[in-house]
């Protein structure tokens, strides 16, 4: 991921949201055309916020509902982990995680 511009990681977060009837519709913001924060609204009454940091390769998307945190992934002080739906306060090492994957897992929950 860390190979990916911002212009090529906001793109392809736009093509799997396009491409997904879970999502209603998204809003990015760009800060300083550094870094980007996207949120994701979802059928459901429920989101995903999404931050990508190209310069330090830093990452995470967390799925929200009833104001908390349900599921995530991120790569921020251990490297890749997943917070478990199951119990989204652990941390389960893993390998990097797209943002496609990401959503469809989600989707596959949902």
């Amino acid at each position: 991921m860390a190979d990916l511009t911002l212009a090529q990681f906001v793109d392809g977060v736009r093509q799997s949201c396009d491409q997904s009837d879970l999502v209603i519709t998204y809003d990015v913001r760009l800060l300083d055309n550094a870094v980007a924060k996207i949120r994701v609204h979802l059928v459901g009454d429920a989101f995903i916020d999404v931050y990508f940091n190209p310069s330090n390769g830093t990452c995470s998307y967390t799925l929200v509902q009833d104001n908390r945190r349900i599921f995530g992934a991120d790569n921020a002080f251990i490297g890749w982990h997943t917070h478990p739906f199951e119990n989204p306060d652990e941390h389960h090492l893993c390998g990097e995680v797209s943002f496609e994957e990401f959503l469809s897992a989600v989707e596959a929950r949902r």
